[in-house]
This record gives C-alpha cells, structure tokens and sequence, in this order.
C-alpha cells in the first residue's frame, strides 16, 4: 500500500519502522502506567522494556532466518541485505527472545516476574496491534488469495521489490485481521487488569487469546516454506499450540500459598 512514507533520492522513511515504533512507544506508556499503578519500580520496567525490544528484534529475525534458511543458504548476500535489515522478522522469535531477556533481567533486579509480565501484556497486545497496520502499509506477512468483498489488492511495485508481495492478485488481509484481534485483546487484557486477579491472570489471558488467534490466522496466510513435519501446520501454529498451553497451565495454577495447603 504505503511501503515508503516520505522517499527523496535513495532515501527513505518505512511506514512500517514508523509505525512499529509508534506501537512500542505506545505500549511503552501503557506499560508505564500499569507499572506505577502496581506499585513497580517505573525505571527498573521501563529499562526492562528497552532490553525486551532489542532481544525481540534479534529473536525475530533469527526465528526469520530459521524459518527461510533454505533461501538464505542460496543466497548468502541477503543476511546483510537492506531488505533483511527492514524485515521484522517473525513474531514468536521475538516474544520468545522478550521473554529469555525478561526472565534474566527480572531475576537481576529482584522484580516480581508474574506481576512485572502481567503490566507488560496490555502494551505487548496495544503496540502488536499498531505494528500489524505497518506490515499492512508496507505489504509484508500477506494472505492467500480471496474472493470477498473485503480482500486487499495491493499494487504498489515497491511492496513487490522489497518484501516480494504479490500485486494485482486480491488477498486476505490477513496484517488486519490479527491487528483488529490484538486491539481487541488489548482492551480485554487492560480490563482484566484493572479488576482484582492474581499474579499471572493477565499474562496467562494474553497467551491463550494471541495464540488462538494466530493459529487460526495463519490458515490465511501464504507461505514460503513448508510446514515442518510435512503436515498441516506451519511453524507458526506448533508455536502458537505451545504457547497456549503455556497460557492455559499460568490460568489454572494454583498460588502457592494454596498449594501448600493441599
């Protein structure tokens, strides 16, 4: 659609870069306020934050790398490519980077890790769902051919030459649906936050909603490699499977304190 904001000479801004810096800075400010409503340390969380992205932004692209290696095996040079550089890479790799980072770092400072994870879920959800709007504008992470009245024909060559995006050809706009789920589970978990829960609940809820919704997502969307196993399922879906569980293991714990009553 937009893949270039504001391009002079060789020179250009990515709506995507804009627009996934918006979504962190927006859930960076919905971290925050969370954070002090908690009673967390707001420095110790918003560093945490910052460390968070760069261990996502790694996590991504080498999840991206793992996924595409047979195309980077035969074509070395786009390791370091500028489109590469411009990718986001894969989700999961980066929350699962996130959350290595997380757990060393809320270790180091002595931060409770249930409650620190659950101020994180709404921004998590908030910022996805703003960055989901720039793979959409630059043309990445497109669907599968569709025939209703709500598929999206993208046609700028720009989308085509930087991310190979298929022009002309209606697709599922597969970026908003799962921006429209993000908001709306961005919403359900900052509600869920302000009720009285225990530490867990809303890191558990988010867990269970994204994965479900990225597993159902990922039906619509094309891909270039094949399911591994050489079944049904993309990498995606057998992440997404885990991580739901994972999700549904933090719902159903019992506290501690209760545990020790049994």
């Amino acid at each position: 659609m937009l893949p270039k904001l504001i391009s002079i000479g060789d020179f250009f801004l990515p709506t995507y870069g804009l627009l996934v810096t918006a979504g962190f800075l927006a859930g960076l400010w919905l971290l925050t306020r969370l954070a002090r409503r908690d009673g967390l340390n707001a420095d110790d969380v918003v560093n945490l934050a910052i460390y968070c992205a760069l261990a996502g932004i790694l996590g991504a692209k080498l999840l991206m790398f793992i996924q595409d290696f047979g195309f980077y095996r035969r074509n070395p040079g786009e390791f370091f490519s500028f489109a590469t550089f411009q990718a986001g890479g894969i989700f999961y790799g980066g929350l699962i980077g996130a959350l290595a980072v997380a757990w060393w770092y809320m270790r180091k400072k002595g931060l409770p890790g249930l409650r620190t994870a659950d101020a994180f879920a709404p921004g998590l959800a908030l910022g996805h769902a703003i960055g989901r709007v720039g793979c959409f504008a630059a043309g990445c992470c497109w669907g599968l051919e569709c025939y209703r009245p709500w598929a999206v024909t993208f046609t700028n060559p720009d989308a085509n030459r930087m991310f190979g995006t298929p022009l002309f050809t209606p697709l599922h706009p597969t970026q908003l649906y799962e921006s429209a789920a993000e908001a709306l589970i961005a919403l359900a978990l900052w509600r869920r936050s302000l009720a009285a829960h225990r530490p867990g609940a809303v890191l558990g809820l988010y867990l269970l909603l994204y994965s479900s919704v990225r597993f159902a997502v990922e039906f619509l969307r094309a891909h270039d490699a094949p399911n591994p196993f050489g079944g049904p399922l993309s990498a995606s879906q057998w992440i997404a499977l885990g991580l739901a569980l994972l999700g549904v293991w933090i719902l159903r714990r019992r506290p501690a304190a209760a545990q020790g009553h049994k």
